[in-house]
Order: structure tokens, then sequence, then C-alpha cells
């Protein structure tokens, strides 16, 4: 018995540490990133929709590609459908607590449907064969690069009404520390989160899938969490919800289509049913930006709701 707790403590000491390496690490590699990418006069425009909502998913990416690495892909694929679904209800519930969401029209015509297709397609590629293939991973990273090429082309066209004192420009010497820094530490972090949440569901008895979908997801999320809710009590609410719309994004395309790639997913019919949720998650709160172009603190709390009440469905089934 003695023996069990202390390994149990020391997986609860791992996940604990991991999160912090990834969160800092995720943070130390978007600023160091924006750095440089000022200093090469890439409009600000295209660094915050590219480094920033790829940066606070980059502990879900290593987290995912670990798990994949490790054949524990239970861990993979319900990390980042359980992230997806805690961006969209938690961190955009939480956000419209402080300030309602406004939503530019462009962004409920474009990104915001193109993440529920990314959702239909995940679950059309992962039903069919009850797998997510090296086939499907490739067809998941080709739709990404276009999804990048798209998102450049229209930052550049936008490019003469963004601003160009977004980002602070750091010395050369310290980008390069932040950026391998920020690397060395989401790659450690991600191992640590994998092997500690491994170990807590083996001794608890728990599916590496509930895990997945609750305490990694969480943890994985919070840099989302902590980029959306400085920028919702900034007034930066366009970077708040779009951090989260190209997060989810880039969780199913890059994140799934890299771990599927590496190694074939196996589905179980519980993936099935949580990505269903996540359409459905996704079309309500579409909606409801969709009828005020806002999403205010009555609809926050709704979401909050909601989230709260999937919780108690995954923990019971």
């Amino acid at each position: 018995m003695e023996i069990i707790m202390t390994e149990m403590l020391w997986a609860v000491v791992l996940l604990v540490v991991g999160f912090v390496l990834l969160i800092k690490g995720a943070d130390f590699f978007v600023e160091g990133s924006s750095s440089v990418a000022k200093m090469l006069k890439v409009p600000s425009i295209i660094i915050g929709l590219t480094i920033v909502a790829m940066g606070t998913s980059l502990p879900e990416c290593a987290v995912s590609i670990t798990a994949s690495v490790t054949n524990n892909n239970a861990l993979a694929v319900s990390n980042a459908i359980g992230s997806n679904i805690f961006n969209l209800m938690v961190v955009c519930g939480f956000c419209a607590l402080f300030n309602p969401l406004y939503v530019e029209k462009s962004t409920l015509k474009k990104e915001f449907p193109f993440s529920v297709v990314c959702a239909v397609l995940l679950l059309v590629c992962g039903y069919l064969g009850m797998q997510l293939g090296r086939a499907d991973g490739i067809i998941l990273l080709i739709v990404f690069v276009a999804f990048l090429v798209w998102m450049v082309r229209s930052a550049l066209k936008a490019r003469a009404a963004a601003g160009d004192d977004e980002y602070e420009v750091l010395p050369v010497w310290k980008c390069i520390v932040f950026i391998v820094g920020g690397i060395v530490a989401i790659k450690f972090g991600g191992d640590f989160v994998v092997n500690g949440a491994s170990t807590v569901a083996a001794k608890l008895g728990l599916s590496q899938n509930l895990i997945g979908l609750t305490i990694v997801a969480c943890g994985t999320s919070l840099p989302e969490l902590v980029t959306s809710v400085v920028a919702a009590r900034k007034n930066e609410l366009d970077m708040a919800l779009g951090n989260v719309i190209g997060s989810n994004i880039f969780n199913i395309l890059f994140v799934l289509g890299i771990a599927a790639t590496i190694s074939p997913i196996a589905f179980i019919m519980e993936n099935v049913i949580d990505i269903v949720i996540l359409v459905v998650m996704s079309v309500l709160v579409w909606a409801f930006a969709w009828t005020k172009k806002k999403l205010d603190r009555f609809e926050g709390i709704v979401m909050l709701a909601l989230y709260a009440v999937y919780l108690v469905y995954i923990c019971m089934r």
C-alpha cells in the first residue's frame, strides 16, 4: 500500500511539473517567435493568427505526439478532443463573464464554420474503420497546410489595417534562448504529463480516455485559458475568440494529423460520441455568436453549465 501511495504521489508531482513546463515553455516559445517574426517584418496580424494560436496549442501537441510515440494512443485522441471542448465551452464561457465577446462577420462566415467542418472531418475519418490511420493523418495535415495558406493570404489582405507595434522586440540572443528553452520545456513537459497521467490512470483503475478528457485536457488548455482571459480583460476580444478557434483547428488538423501519421490511433465508441458532442457544442456556440454577433454573460454561464454537465457524463459512463 505504501509503495502504491508513493508511486501515486510521484505521478501527481510529474503531472504538476509537466503542466508548469508546458505552460511556461509555450509562453517563452510564443514570445521568442513573435520577436523573430517582428524582426523579419512579418505582419503582426499573421503573428497573432499563427504563432499565438499554435503556441498556446503546443502543450496539446507535445502530449498527443508523445502519447502516440509511446503507443498511448487513447490519451492522444482524448486529449485533443477534450482540449477542444474545454477551449470552446470553458475558455470562451469564462471570457464572456468578463466582457461580451463581439464576433466579426468574417469570423462567423469563415474561421468558425471551418472549425466545425474540421470536427466533422475528424468524426468521418475516425468512424470509418474505427481508427485514425496514417492516410487520415496525411489528409488532416494537407487540409492544415491549405488552411495556413488561406489564413496567410487573408492576413496579407488585411495588412494595411494591422498595427505594427503589437509585440515587443527582444534581443536576438534572448529570442534564441526563449525559443530553444521553450521547445525543451514543452518536450519534457509532454513526457512528464503523459507518464504521470498514465500512472494515475493505472493506479486508480481509470481509463486513459477519461484521464485525457479531464485532467490532461484541462491542464494542456491552460495557455489558451490564460491568453484568452488576459485578452478579454484588455478588451482585445477578437484575439480571445480567435485564439480559441485557431487552437481548435490546430489541435484537430495538425496535432492529431501528426499523431496519426506517426502511429495509427484506434477509435472506441466513446471517442465518436465525444466528437459528436464537440460538433454539437461548436454549432451551439456558433449559433449563440451569430444571433447577436457576440457572446454575452448569460451565454457564457450556459456554456460553463453545459461543460459541467459534460464532465459529470464522462465521469459516470
